[in-house]
């Protein structure tokens, strides 16, 4: 098992390796020829660093609270994926104190990425990261002190709930009572800047229990998914892959009740090809049919808020007989799975709480 796990971690470090080579030598020289530009600290103008400063003191310090590390100050529990700033510091603080280290938590409501007004830039759009928003400014967070370095790091914790559902008699409260503490598993990686000193390297791998084969040094942001929300602020479609619509089978696109369609013949829908809207249909109609007395189903993934789970409490609440199997073991969707079973219970229906075996998406 060792020999598999050191074999996926040198092919992980590659593919890691490579993506941030992609994102720097093609993906970002390619966005700058066509308009959109992220600026790098050492590139912005007065009239940038002005806004930028203001956007600082104006959004991002208020809701930041470092942590200075001394004896009465231990190391923070840092949460899952979240993006930390590790500071090195000398001197001592308005209080007199003296620390050597500092952890700067970046809230999540915080956006990764800032656009600047368009007058601005010299591109028709110009970001950059709140990374190096903090980086330029978090001298301001220490007072009298004076900041030696500011590295951004991200520690992934093993989020694997611990249940034993052969051995667990209410599986529900047993997932319930794990789910809160999910983003404080034991550390399995961590994500420094390429730039971040070896001092502070070695202290935080130290913090969090791991070794070298565990460290991923990452040229730019350690988080590159919160890049997904710049292509819904640019609007150019020529860059864009064009939008799948999902078809509808002909037996379905012109009926006005699913039901009439289905006497007529068995419907096959090949999803994510075909649209996921008839099945919507169907729960929908059957919660309102007089005709309907009875709805049984498998739940295994939703959402906050699921149209499907709507139309299940609506035909419960129409004093229909619903008998729902929901999976309580869908990896990262559990709490609403929960929620839902909740809300259903409330409403009459009946809740078998399991393990599905076999799942069909």
């Amino acid at each position: 098992a060792r020999e598999v796990y050191r074999l996926v971690s040198d092919e992980t470090h590659a593919i890691v390796k490579e993506q941030y080579a992609l994102l720097n030598d093609e993906i970002l020289p390619l966005l700058a020829a066509e308009g959109i530009r992220f600026v790098k600290r050492a590139e912005w103008d007065a009239a940038q660093r002005d806004w930028i400063s203001d956007f600082f003191f104006r959004e991002v310090m208020p809701v930041i609270t470092p942590i200075g590390l001394d004896p009465s100050h231990p190391f923070p529990r840092v949460l899952n994926k979240s993006l930390n700033f590790a500071v090195e510091l000398e001197g001592r603080d308005a209080f007199g104190r003296s620390s050597g280290a500092a952890i700067v938590q970046a809230p999540r409501v915080l956006p990764r990425v800032i656009r600047l007004p368009r007058e601005l830039g010299d591109a028709e759009y110009t970001f950059v990261f709140l990374s190096s928003i903090l980086h330029e400014f978090v001298h301001e967070l220490f007072s009298g002190m004076k900041v030696l370095g500011c590295y951004q790091f991200r520690v992934t914790r093993n989020s694997d709930l611990f249940v034993d559902e052969e051995e667990v008699k209410n599986l529900r409260a047993k997932i319930q009572g794990e789910l809160p503490q999910r983003h404080f598993g034991d550390a399995v990686r961590l994500e420094v800047a390429n730039s971040c000193s070896e001092a502070m390297t070695q202290f935080l791998l130290g913090q969090f229990n791991l070794t070298e084969s565990d460290l991923f040094r990452v040229a730019g942001p350690v988080n590159l998914v919160r890049l997904m929300q710049v292509p819904d602020w640019v609007v150019r479609n020529d860059l864009k892959f064009p939008p799948f619509t999902p078809g509808t089978p002909k037996a379905l696109q012109k009926c006005q009740s699913v039901f009439d369609s289905i006497r007529g013949g068995d419907i096959l829908l090949h999803h994510p090809y075909q649209s996921f809207n008839p099945v919507i249909e169907l729960l929908e109609q059957a919660a309102t049919d007089p005709q309907v007395v009875a709805i049984k189903m498998t739940v295994y993934r939703t959402g906050t808020d699921s149209v499907l789970m709507q139309s299940l409490l609506r035909a419960a609440q129409n004093g229909k007989e619903v008998t729902v199997v929901v999976e309580l073991m869908a990896r990262f969707d559990e709490e609403a799975n929960i929620g839902w079973a909740t809300k259903l219970e409330e409403v009459g229906a009946h809740v078998v709480y399991g393990v599905v075996g076999y799942k069909t998406h």
